[in-house]
């Protein structure tokens, strides 16, 4: 796992740059939702400093919440009404999938303090390794390195470092095997 950095809230430059980018992406990315259009999408997210290779596929109804904080490998996809909650990075190596409604999160807050708009704040990078697949409404938390090859079953929640070419699931998730190669 990742170190937690407590950048304690978010600024108003961040939020700025937020509001610039949720304009764009409703009235720019959102509506091109066909594969035709995919090129353009990824153009708007390198225009907004995204390291996306060109070969990515992020799917229109996707939500990514900082574009400068991401970073896309060959083949790699953000899938329908995926959500990347990325106040810290987040990577997709190639060939790695985050399937349809999965939720990738870099933010939380300290349990041990009060937490207010101003305070508390904690941020820490995921990473979703090459040939790693998320499944369909799974959660990973901060913080998190999902292997390479690895599997992240439907529905799943990780907290915690996925080994290479294994399959998780359940809450929190588990192992269920370890592929063969």
């Amino acid at each position: 796992m990742y170190p937690k950095q407590t950048i304690g809230y978010v600024t108003l430059g961040n939020k700025l740059r937020r509001a610039i980018w949720n304009v764009v992406r409703f009235g720019l990315f959102r509506p091109f939702g066909t594969k035709v259009f995919r090129p353009w999408r990824i153009v708007l997210l390198k225009l907004f400093g995204a390291n996306v290779a060109w070969s990515a596929e992020v799917y229109a109804s996707s939500k990514v919440w900082a574009p400068w904080l991401l970073t896309l490998g060959n083949h790699s996809c953000i899938g329908p009404y995926a959500i990347v909650y990325n106040q810290a990075r987040v990577t997709l190596d190639d060939d790695a999938c985050l399937s349809q409604y999965a939720y990738v999160c870099t933010a939380g807050h300290e349990s041990c303090m009060t937490n207010n708009a101003r305070t508390g704040l904690v941020v820490a990078p995921v990473t979703i390794g090459k040939g790693a697949w998320v499944g369909t409404r799974a959660y990973v938390n901060m913080g998190v390195s999902v292997g390479e090859g690895a599997v992240v079953a439907a529905c799943a929640c990780v907290v915690k470092d996925v080994s290479p070419r294994t399959v998780v699931g359940g809450n929190p998730a588990v192992v269920i095997k370890t592929l063969d190669n």
